[in-house]
């Protein structure tokens, strides 16, 4: 006997339903079950520094959430190149993370001929976390008061001013040289081991300028030991409302953009995993007592954007960052 043409439609309905639902039910317990393991959030930056308190108190409020141990490993060096490495060469399964700067990501593929490591095949964005506001800072014995002053005193006095940087491609190096290439002025560049020595040599008058997070000056322009020129952000900073933009300056063109911290996965990772990475921090970082402790009261701008518009964010800035390398001819050192 011949079934009835819709209990045939019905029954292929039903067999159809099933595949579809046989076909979801690994990816969703995959995710569901994510952390099955410790897991690790590699820095590739010494302890100490902003990106690891960043990275340690992730790691707990994670822990728990997730009820597994997360550990962060500091593995510095090589430009940041040790630590990407050993996130691109782990399992693809969520539990071995990189937390890094835009250094990574955005200024290596450009400063080096050869990396190890392919930013955009090897790792996946998770979430921008944080950003940090740069600012073009001055000892107060300059006599200039913006940066169209500061020019015409580079044009006037081309012996005058030196700037600190913290190496080639460094934030100060890419925007110093840029004005240099742009308004054909002179400034000498004068390289330290980090933004805390860039900033002393500047308090000091050993050095005249450089370009410094926030955090690193906001006391000093409020005790008048350091002034600031502009900034390198897309609107003011609330707290600075008279220093402006480098865009309202006239130097958007030349703009590094904001350093920022960011969350990868290793390349391949499943998209269900990212995306249950993503939420959870997230919902870690929705916490208004987190980010007032944590974030702003550091002088961070709490990002915490989605894989989409994070990848979004590091292609903007990996076209600006390849135009001023290239107009600067900066290599790694």
């Amino acid at each position: 006997m011949k079934p009835i043409k819709g209990e045939a439609t019905m029954k292929a309905k039903w067999i159809r339903w099933c595949w579809a639902v046989l076909c979801v039910l690994p990816v969703c317990a995959g995710a569901q079950s994510y952390p099955t393991q410790n897991v690790r959030i590699v820095v590739p930056y010494a302890p100490g520094g902003g990106i690891d308190a960043m990275a340690r108190v992730l790691a707990e409020r994670l822990q728990q959430k997730w009820g597994k141990p997360v550990i962060v490993e500091n593995k510095p060096g090589a430009s940041t190149i040790i630590g990407a490495v050993a996130v691109t060469k782990a399992p693809p399964d969520g539990h071995t993370l990189l937390l890094t700067s835009e250094a990574t990501i955005t200024s290596n593929p450009f400063l080096f001929d050869k990396l190890p490591y392919d930013p955009t095949r090897e790792l996946i964005p998770i979430s921008q976390l944080v950003s940090l506001p740069q600012m073009v800072v001055a000892n107060p014995s300059v006599a200039a008061s913006n940066l169209n002053e500061l020019v015409a005193l580079a044009r006037a006095r081309p012996d005058l001013l030196s700037y600190a940087s913290y190496g080639s491609g460094s934030l100060p190096h890419l925007f110093f040289e840029g004005v240099k290439a742009r308004r054909g002025v002179k400034m000498t560049q004068i390289p330290y081991k980090g933004i805390t020595p860039a900033v002393t040599a500047v308090l000091s008058g050993e050095v005249q300028l450089t370009l410094a997070g926030v955090p690193a000056a906001q006391g000093y322009l409020r005790a008048g030991k350091l002034k600031a020129l502009a900034i390198a952000r897309r609107e003011r900073l609330p707290e600075l409302p008279e220093v402006p933009t480098l865009a309202e300056a006239g130097f958007g063109d030349i703009d590094p953009h904001e350093s920022w911290f960011g969350l990868f996965a290793t390349g391949r990772t499943p998209a269900s995993v990212v995306r249950t990475i993503a939420q959870d921090v997230a919902a870690v970082t929705a916490d208004a007592t987190f980010r007032e402790r944590y974030v702003t009261a550091r002088g961070f701008d709490p990002v915490f954007s989605t894989p989409e518009a994070f990848a979004r964010s590091i292609q903007a800035d990996r076209r600006q960052k390849e135009k001023l390398i290239r107009l600067t001819g900066a290599k790694a050192e």
